[in-house]
């Protein structure tokens, strides 16, 4: 894949990567993130919570900014924390956020002092880890909902012996109890290392300024040997007949029905992009036949989907995802199911490949007339897609190009082969329930009403003539007077 030429990509002879994008859109500002490649996963038993701990520490003092003072610092530079200032911290890594409201050269060495500084000079005190622990355990009871105690039963019944299904970020009231200053040095100085670090600067600098600023930063930063991220498995592909049924009064009725296969290993190239695009246009099609009938009189479903998301670089999983009524999760199930059989059966019809095509051809065209106008936040997520996913940024108006060219291999068969590349057969597959009242029948009926799903004989769809459009006049063309 050509990569976007306006990107600039450098490393320090310390091993810490860098990315600058000079950019206009808008005017005067700008973007600087640090991604460093640890998080959750990275902890042992004993450390859980500390990548996250180590996230609060970096705004409570260090070898140039004590502790108390970042705050006032970012403030009289007129950013605002918690809106310019940020930071996250997940399984896999740790961003630090600053967006500068200006295109001021010193505030740009001051952002990037201030992530060198939490790069390699944090002084993480004893009483700077007893203040900040209050807070910490404040935000795990203030997360402690039923959205996360519903994703906690999900990630142990689909995955029990993973490692990431006991690494939330957050911790566990044990090991931040204990967590001392020491130790989480320790583990700083572990992961926090040249090697696993990548600088990010886009915005309304020259780029020669934004990588003598970076250099100037972080040039002796001192190389250190980066640690294997333990992974996140293992991912069990287990099958049938396995369920599961989780209640509170706070979630609406939702099937799952899922089955794991391996991770498929697809580099990025011209070819995957390919094959990405015929397998987009299959979701598609079967997601909006899933949507027609949640417009019916008396749906039987409020929503439906199908995906095959990856999980981690372990494996992947197919999912149909059914929400109803409550009381209304078999007949819901049935019918998407039904769906799901009918798209691998008999296919795609080409009016429906065409509506996908248009659709995504006008999305490529609207990106490519505006490439030249193009935000720091869309320049940054192309720059976070390759440091996370090895996806290549390149030019809108190239992949237009490139859609073009390709419109004419895009036909129903090319689709479906290329989803069923994908789809992980839904065979003895893991069901789980959430919902307010159990369903009647408990687990023993989900697996039945499955079972009912997958042997009912389907037909094939009925051809629908096309519909005309009703706006074809639309008077005469306005005339811009004024646009400020």
């Amino acid at each position: 894949v050509p990569v976007d030429e306006r990107y600039k990509f450098g490393q320090l002879p310390n091993g810490m990567r860098y990315v600058i994008r000079s950019n206009a859109t808008p005017k005067g500002q700008a973007l600087v993130r640090m991604v460093v490649n640890t998080g959750s996963l990275d902890e042992a038993d004993g450390e859980r919570g500390f990548a996250h701990f180590v996230e609060h520490m970096a705004f409570n003092g260090s070898t140039n900014v004590p502790e108390g003072e970042m705050v006032k610092l970012l403030e009289r530079l007129g950013l605002a924390f918690g809106a310019d200032t940020n930071a996250s911290t997940g399984f896999e890594r740790t961003t630090y956020m600053l967006d500068l409201p200006r295109n001021d050269p010193a505030l740009l060495d001051t952002a990037l002092m201030l992530m060198r500084e939490t790069a390699s000079e944090l002084t993480i005190s004893q009483a700077a880890v007893e203040r900040e622990r209050g807070v910490i355990l404040s935000e795990k009871r203030d997360r402690n909902t039923f959205a996360l105690r519903n994703f906690q039963d999900q990630m142990q019944f689909l995955h029990p012996e993973a490692r990431y299904s006991s690494r939330l970020p957050i911790g566990t009231d044990e090991t931040l109890n204990a967590a001392t200053a020491e130790q989480l040095r320790a583990f700083w100085r572990r992961e926090y290392v040249p090697a696993q670090t990548t600088v990010i600067v886009v915005g309304d600098f020259p780029a020669d300024v934004m990588e003598a600023a970076i250099k100037a930063r972080f040039a002796d930063w001192r190389p250190a040997p980066a640690e294997p991220q333990p992974l996140a498995g293992p991912l069990d592909r287990r099958t049938g007949p396995n369920e599961d049924v989780f209640i509170d009064q706070a979630l609406s009725e939702r099937v799952t029905v899922t089955r794991g296969g391996p991770w498929l290993n697809e580099p990025d190239s011209l070819a995957q992009r390919r094959e990405n695009l015929l397998r987009q246009i299959g979701y598609g099609i079967i997601n909006r036949r899933l949507l027609s009938r949640t417009r019916e009189a008396n749906a039987p479903f409020r929503g439906a989907g199908v995906a095959t998301p990856d999980q981690f670089r372990e494996g992947r999983a197919t999912n149909l995802v059914v929400e109803t009524i409550d009381g209304g999760w078999k007949r819901g199930l049935l019918t998407a199911t039904a769906e799901y059989r009918r798209a691998l059966e008999f296919g795609f019809t080409a009016a429906e490949v065409a509506e996908q095509i248009a659709n995504t051809r006008t999305a490529a065209r609207n990106a490519a007339a505006s490439e030249s106008t193009r935000t720091h936040g869309t320049l940054l997520g192309a720059v976070l897609a390759l440091v996370i996913d090895d996806y290549v940024p390149d030019k809108p108006s190239r992949s237009l190009q490139r859609l073009e060219a390709f419109i004419p291999e895009i036909t129903p068969e090319a689709v479906l082969a290329a989803l069923k590349r994908e789809l992980v057969p839904l065979e003895q597959p893991l069901i789980r329930f959430q919902g307010r009242r159990e369903p009647q029948g408990g687990t023993k009926a989900l697996r039945e009403a499955w079972d009912q799903a997958v042997t009912a004989k389907v037909e094939k769809p009925q051809a629908r003539a096309a519909g005309a459009f009703a706006y074809t006049d639309f008077g005469p063309a306005g005339q811009v007077v004024s646009d400020v």
